[in-house]
């Protein structure tokens, strides 16, 4: 008779084998039987776990090089099965939990015929320092007789006005959008005193400020804030100002310390004391600021790229980038030119059709398209939609599964949904190539995710625009670029001349470490290397192969300097582990980084 084992036993005995073979290794620091438990071809992720870091070990040799470092000071143990263990096409797929000496983790592992294929480890909490949440929430007032007692207006107003002043933060965050101050309520759920400064007048401004039409392209599900969900009513796409309003109330709600109409002037790292030297303009005033910690949380995106081209201090019309492109209301009869292909370019086309401009866009580069509806439901629905909430996975189950994924198998993960689309929609791309517009599925036909992370452009999520393409209401050159810009009018390299009142450079940005560049030094920002991207060697994100996003959320070759944003899935999920690093520093913990990626790209 045959005995069926299930997919929960096969993942139970799994993690026995591990834990054994784990306390075998550090006692002896032979880590083989550690590394027989998984396949050849198998991946652990690491998130700040093991590694006070952002790592993944890809094979046996990385996986024992990783746990030969690291096992001797994060000693896991205790792994539990977390529920039931699934299985489909022979993958059995299991949650678990852990604890280190230090921390509480929980992870998810995919296993093939018994052995480890991914296995993901992630921080969650500081086992010393815990939120104060749940049982744990403070009171919040002293009942009885208290003579001279401060209540909590008191309080919070005596905080306000001395930190940064006669008190220092311990954490500076510069850019206060919803990654600044995600990461900020992190913190100081943890007790660590942190300052954001932005350069707005209120809270949310960057938002309010962008043109008319915008909202946010992702569904409400994948765009949370850390601790603040969404009310279950909220609109499934955010409209800018709402989005605006929501980051100002969360600033109040979470009580943020957060100074706006500030800007950042310069910043320089003293060895000796371990300490930033931060100079910042608030309202008119010269203010210097002596943090430990630094976070550049100025977006994914750098310094808005500008290219030169000859003739455009001639134009006697509107040139603008995009970033700096508030409408389209005031174009109405008038002549615009949209030079790029990719999201704000699309906007920003179809926000001056709407407003009853003739505008056409120029396409440089392929551009890879798709409806945002297609989007939603064969890729991101199983993770972050109303259909998931049903299944059981809430958005921060959703990220610990999406983060599960290593970089070196997401195409893989990826391709049968886009393939799917493209059959799907074929009509839609077929008219758009029939238009002229020039499309692409990134190099590797692994779609929207991989483009992002690779390179974080080249991509539209269609709510409209491509339509006005396809039915030539919003004009088209492509492939064409802008040769030479004449007093109202742009020539193409096919040596079209259109006429224009409106030149719009939806031309991107560079990488963040240009931040770095601009407030503290060249020097630093080519110390730290480029931010963004994963080595994949794959059209503007070149090798070699880093396994990770480069600089983000992690330690970088500048001590104490750190580099947060992507978009809300990402700043909401990653500003986890970064709290937990700033956290574990500003306690004095031992803190030994392993896998600090080397810098092969300067910007």
């Amino acid at each position: 008779m045959t005995t069926t084992v299930s997919p929960t036993q096969t993942a139970r005995a799994f993690l026995t084998d591990l834990e054994q073979a784990l306390a075998h290794a550090q006692q002896t620091g032979e880590v083989g039987a550690v590394t027989e438990l998984f396949v050849d071809d198998c991946y652990w992720r690491d998130l700040v776990a093991l590694s006070w870091n952002l790592t993944t070990a890809e094979g046996k040799d990385d996986l024992a090089a990783m746990l030969t470092a690291t096992l001797p000071t994060s000693a896991p143990s205790n792994f539990q099965l977390e529920g039931e263990a699934t299985e489909d096409d022979g993958v059995t797929t299991a949650w678990y939990t852990f604890t280190t000496p230090v921390l509480r983790g929980k992870g998810l592992m995919r296993l093939r015929d018994g052995k480890c294929w991914t296995f993901l480890t992630s921080a969650q909490e500081l086992l010393e320092f815990p939120e104060n949440k749940r049982s744990r929430r403070i009171k919040g007032a002293e009942h009885g007789v208290v003579p001279g007692r401060k209540n909590w207006l008191d309080r919070r107003t005596e905080q306000q006005e001395t930190l940064g002043i006669t008190t220092q933060p311990y954490t500076l965050i510069v850019g206060g959008g919803q990654g600044g101050i995600g990461l900020a309520a992190r913190l100081r759920r943890l007790g660590v005193s942190t300052l954001v400064i932005d350069k707005h007048p209120r809270p949310g401004d960057e938002w309010r400020g962008r043109y008319y039409s915008l909202s946010l392209h992702d569904p409400v599900w994948y765009d949370h804030m850390p601790y603040l969900p969404f009310p279950d009513d909220w609109p499934v796409f955010t409209p800018k100002d709402k989005m605006g309003d929501w980051l100002e109330s969360y600033v109040k709600i979470m009580e943020l310390d957060y100074w706006s109409n500030t800007t950042c002037s310069n910043a320089t790292f003293d060895e000796a004391t371990q300490q930033w030297t931060v100079e910042v303009e608030r309202d008119g005033e010269t203010v210097i600021l002596t943090p430990t910690q630094l976070v550049l949380a100025t977006g994914m995106s750098g310094i808005p790229n500008i290219p030169e081209i000859p003739g455009a201090d001639t134009f006697t019309g509107d040139l603008v980038h995009s970033s700096q492109h508030s409408g389209g209301a005031e174009y109405a009869g008038k002549k615009a030119v949209v030079l790029g292909a990719n999201n704000s370019a699309h906007d920003i086309c179809g926000d001056l059709y709407e407003n009853g401009a003739d505008v056409t866009m120029i396409q440089r580069s392929t551009t890879h398209i798709v409806k945002s509806e297609s989007l939603m439901r064969e890729v991101l629905g199983g993770l972050y939609s109303e259909e998931a909430l049903d299944n059981g996975i809430d958005h921060e189950t959703a990220d610990l599964i999406f983060g599960s994924i290593p970089y070196g198998l997401l195409a893989d993960f990826q391709i049968p949904a886009w393939n799917t689309i493209r059959e799907q929609d074929k009509e839609f791309y077929d008219k758009l190539e029939a238009a002229g517009f020039m499309l692409d599925f990134g190099d590797d036909d692994s779609g929207l995710f991989l483009k992002y992370l690779r390179r974080g452009s080249g991509y539209y999520i269609d709510v409209g625009a491509s339509e006005l393409i396809a039915d030539g209401k919003i004009k088209l050159k492509s492939p064409a670029h802008i040769t030479e810009i004449r007093p109202r009018s742009v020539v193409l390299s096919d040596g079209t001349e259109l006429e224009a009142d409106l030149i719009v450079l939806a031309t991107g940005y560079g990488s963040m470490n240009g931040w770095a560049a601009k407030l503290i030094s060249q020097e630093v920002a080519d110390k730290v290397g480029k931010c963004w991207g994963l080595g994949s060697n794959t059209t503007k994100d070149p090798g070699p192969w880093e396994g990770e996003l480069r600089n983000m959320w992690k330690p970088t070759a500048q001590q104490n300097l750190w580099f947060h944003g992507g978009n809300l899935h990402q700043s909401r999920h990653y500003s986890r582990y970064l709290s937990l690093q700033l956290k574990a520093r500003e306690a004095g913990m031992n803190v030994n980084v392993y896998g600090q990626a080397p810098v092969h790209h300067l910007q």
